[in-house]
């Protein structure tokens, strides 16, 4: 098996670094847009959507502090996951409310 050099592994650190930023930035944006549509027409679906948005964007934030820290990494694991399970229920609930 080939091991990666120095510089490829650092460059797909740096690589894995800004999509991950692009993740969070894209959830964040929908997180807001979602705030504003719920601001403007104040109906539980819209409501609902915020919420699951807001908390599937806090998964994200979770799981990119999770990947620095090599330790408690099944603590971490657990921590983002509950939020995406509560962010995609309150999705799902948007949807049927």
């Amino acid at each position: 098996m080939v091991t990666p050099t120095p510089v490829l592994q650092s460059l797909g650190q740096i690589l894995l670094v800004g999509l991950r930023l692009v993740v969070f930035a894209l959830a964040g944006g929908i997180t807001l847009i979602s705030f504003q549509a719920y601001q403007q027409k104040q109906s539980k679906r819209l409501e609902s959507a915020f919420i699951g948005f807001a908390f599937i964007s806090m998964g994200v934030a979770v799981a990119m502090l999770g990947t620095y820290s090599e330790a408690n990494r099944v603590l971490f694991g657990v921590a983002e996951v509950i939020p995406f399970i509560i962010g995609f229920a309150m999705l799902w609930r948007s949807l049927y409310a």
